[in-house]
């Protein structure tokens, strides 16, 4: 193919390290965002979609806005995650709902952040917890 050369630099990676993915329903465009994470962000992001579909099988994927979605077709969205220079970053839509409440606040009244930086040990018990609460709490709709 004259004129065109071929890329194999993968996704442009957005300030912070996040990926930048086309939007997308479904298992694919989150294999493709969790493979462009840099890093040690990919094993983080590995774990993440692991826990999800271990704790909730049904569970509905997407990529919007250079993030996975995870939550429910007719239900909305539950979980989300994205690359930040130093950590990864899960957002609970309901998160003031949870318990115990993810330690991070937002400008938004329900939704709260647990932070994940590169050398912190994962509770993966806390998420499977956190994963199971918000997958029974009314999903948000973007």
């Amino acid at each position: 193919m004259t004129g065109h050369k071929k890329n194999d630099a993968g996704p442009k990676l957005l300030s912070g390290g996040n990926p930048q993915i086309p939007k997308g329903e479904g298992n694919i465009p989150v294999a493709a965002y969790i493979t462009a994470m840099p890093e040690w962000k990919r094993d983080i992001g590995e774990r993440l979609d692991a826990l999800v579909v271990d704790v909730v099988p049904d569970v509905h994927k997407a990529v919007k806005w250079n993030q996975p979605f995870y939550g429910f077709e007719e239900d909305g969205w539950f979980l989300s995650f994205r690359c930040y220079t130093k950590y990864v970053q899960v957002q609970f839509f309901r998160g003031t709902s949870l318990a115990p409440v993810p330690p991070k606040a937002s400008k938004h009244d329900e939704v709260r952040y647990l932070d994940i930086h590169e050398d912190e040990e994962l509770d993966e018990d806390r998420l499977r917890s956190w994963i199971e609460q918000a997958s029974r709490l009314p999903g948000e709709n973007m």
